[in-house]
């Protein structure tokens, strides 16, 4: 059975990977704070910042890592050389875990696989750097899948939404951004279906249709019942804005699409997966 590493498997996106995961392949995660993980053997405690991957990587022996971390940005940067230089040297892949921040420095009109990346944030950057070290591998070698903003039941956008809403705070949308969306559920069977086909280079993986960052939001409260939420309106622009990706070269199947609608009733009845 083949053997995965996810870093950051305690995380909300790694740990919905790793749920989807441990039943079909021999699956690790690392986790760092979160110590209900502690008693868990397939599960370690890793610092990415001091610890040494390399003594992790020839415990587990993984035929893929799949990379969800965070953490300070100069020792993710450190790290993911370390990966890419074990990569290039055993039988392994890579799938790292992007963002549409890499094109968020192009406001007029959605982002493909293959257009070219650039951002005003330090995030967008950060993914950049790592991104453009990961494609100097052969194409066989990686996986990166840039990934729009992640909702589900338990992630936690929704949290802070539910958090200021009872400190009767509130919660800023962007009536003039355009995103697409992905639900942590969707997003664990768009991976595994990429792992299961051996499938390699860069994918977009989101919703097919789009939404503005306001009215997701509206909606989500609406399903929740949330009726006291307070927004503030942002206009970061006077123009319409879009920060979204969308698949033109890699697609995958229809039955692996997913809508707006969706990822809001992932974020709203999604009770089995927890």
């Amino acid at each position: 059975m083949k053997s995965i590493l996810i870093l950051g498997g305690s995380g909300f996106i790694g740990h919905a990977l790793y749920k989807e995961l441990s039943p079909y392949f021999n699956t690790y995660g690392t986790y760092y704070s979160d110590k209900k993980f502690k008693n868990n053997q397939q599960f370690f405690h890793f610092d990415h910042t001091q610890d040494d991957i390399h003594s992790l990587l020839k415990k587990i022996r993984p035929k893929l890592i799949i990379s969800a971390l965070r953490g300070p940005f100069i020792d993710q940067i450190e790290l993911h050389e370390q990966l890419i230089d074990h990569v290039e040297h055993f039988n392994c892949r890579l799938l790292f875990l992007s963002s549409s921040n890499v094109f968020d420095a192009f406001h007029n009109y959605p982002s493909y696989e293959f257009d070219k990346t650039l951002s005003e944030s330090v995030y967008g950057r950060l993914k950049i750097s790592i991104e453009n070290s990961i494609m100097r591998m052969p194409t066989s070698k990686y996986v990166i899948a840039r990934l729009p903003m992640v909702y589900g039941l338990h992630s936690p956008r929704v949290k802070e939404m539910e958090d200021k809403m009872h400190n009767k705070e509130a919660v800023e949308v962007f009536p003039n951004t355009i995103i697409n969306l992905i639900s942590d559920r969707k997003l664990s069977q768009q991976i595994h279906y990429i792992i299961n086909q051996q499938l390699t280079g860069l994918f977009h993986l989101g919703s097919t249709d789009l939404i503005t960052h306001h009215e997701f939001h509206k909606r989500l409260a609406t399903k929740r019942g949330w009726n006291k939420m307070i927004f503030k309106q942002v206009y970061t622009t006077n123009d319409m804005r879009y920060i979204a990706v969308l698949p033109k070269e890699n697609k995958l199947p229809d039955h692996l699409n997913t809508s707006c609608e969706e990822v809001l009733e992932d974020s709203f009845l999604n009770q089995g997966f927890l």
